[in-house]
């Protein structure tokens, strides 16, 4: 399966942004999903999960309560909703793909996309 981030961009700090990751070449229902980040000289970090029909999510304490995972497998898109976003939130936002059931660990994803940058100002 291909996976193409977009939705990124510049914002103010308490803006929102819904970052999509499209997928193609497989059916994507068979897939869970995932966003990670990547700051600058920092580790890529887990950022939350939906499993296969949407049914089982999870989050980065960092970001629960300001953020919403999603999936639409009738347009092969899973979708990932940050409100009120902070300095902190900027990274490199990247989605992931597994066979595998979902888990926040980053080798656990063998399908990844390129990466939407996020830069959030104060």
């Amino acid at each position: 399966v291909q996976l193409q981030a977009s939705g990124g961009g510049l914002v103010q700090a308490g803006d929102s942004l819904r970052l999509s990751c499209a997928a193609s070449g497989h059916t994507f229902s068979d897939y869970a999903a995932a966003w990670f980040r990547q700051a600058p000289g920092k580790e890529r970090e887990f950022v939350s999960y939906v499993g296969r029909g949407g049914h089982i999510v999870n989050y980065a304490d960092s970001v629960e309560g300001r953020s919403t995972i999603s999936r639409d497998d009738s347009n092969n898109t899973v979708y990932l909703q940050m409100n009120r976003l902070i300095p902190e939130d900027t990274a490199v936002y990247f989605c992931a793909a597994t066979t595998w059931s979902p888990s926040r660990s980053r080798n656990d994803y063998r399908y990844w996309g390129q990466g939407t940058q996020v830069t959030v100002s104060s």
